[in-house]
């Protein structure tokens, strides 16, 4: 008869097959057939443990989730290089949830949203808080902000096969990473224009198409001279 401890390590074990087949091949693309084979069990008893091939990736979006987020407050927020060193430093830990994690977060389910949303979160009070230390200039939208702040600091995570080709590289690695720090902080601290003509602009042009309307539209200088038909 197994122990409760054999059938925790049992079920650990299907899950970190599951895992890394998921990550590597997709759902779709995966069969219990195949997680067995790599996880030493039967198929029958994976469906024993988890009920089907859908709740077996449900147990998996909450073990990643858990294991990436919520033991690891400090990899939240748009701080995303840090998961993605942690996952360098330990690539037989953390390099199937990486994997895992890219496909997650393009994927329409419950466990993506509440990704995207813990990072949003995390991102949000990385700024509130360097905002009321002087660290960084409070913007004008900071909900649009940190949504645009969290889509960046994803961005690597789910595009990591375009971010090495743009370096000439095959895979992620901690040079990668550490010539990129320069250049993103450069960007962050300076900006990228050398003055704010396109932002006096673009406030202009915005103002004119949402300022009130006159019955006298010719009349009226905040009216779209042209607006859309």
């Amino acid at each position: 008869m197994r122990s409760a401890s054999d059938d925790l390590t049992t079920r650990a074990r299907i899950r970190d097959a599951a895992v890394g087949l998921f990550a590597r091949q997709g759902f779709a693309r995966t069969s219990l057939r195949q997680i067995a084979e790599d996880a030493g069990v039967s198929a029958a008893l994976i469906v024993h443990h988890f009920g089907s091939k859908e709740g077996l990736r449900e147990e998996c979006d909450r073990f990643v989730v858990h294991s990436m987020l919520d033991d690891k407050e400090e990899l939240m927020g748009a701080d995303a290089a840090a998961m993605m060193r942690a996952a360098l430093d330990s690539p037989e830990r953390y390099g199937p949830m990486l994997d895992y994690l890219s496909r997650m977060l393009t994927e329409d389910t419950d466990a993506s949203d509440r990704l995207f949303d813990a990072f949003l979160t995390g991102t949000r009070r990385m700024m509130q808080g360097q905002i009321a230390a002087g660290l960084m200039r409070e913007p004008s939208d900071l909900e649009a902000t940190a949504a645009y702040l969290t889509l960046y600091g994803l961005g690597p995570v789910v595009l990591q096969r375009q971010l090495t080709r743009a370096f000439g590289e095959t895979r992620l690695s901690v040079a990668l990473l550490e010539r990129s720090t320069l250049p993103v902080l450069e960007m962050f601290t300076h900006g990228l224009y050398t003055d704010d003509r396109l932002l006096v602009a673009a406030r202009e042009a915005l103002g004119r198409r949402s300022g009130p309307r006159s019955d006298k539209g010719e009349n009226d200088p905040n009216q779209d001279p042209d607006p859309p038909r």
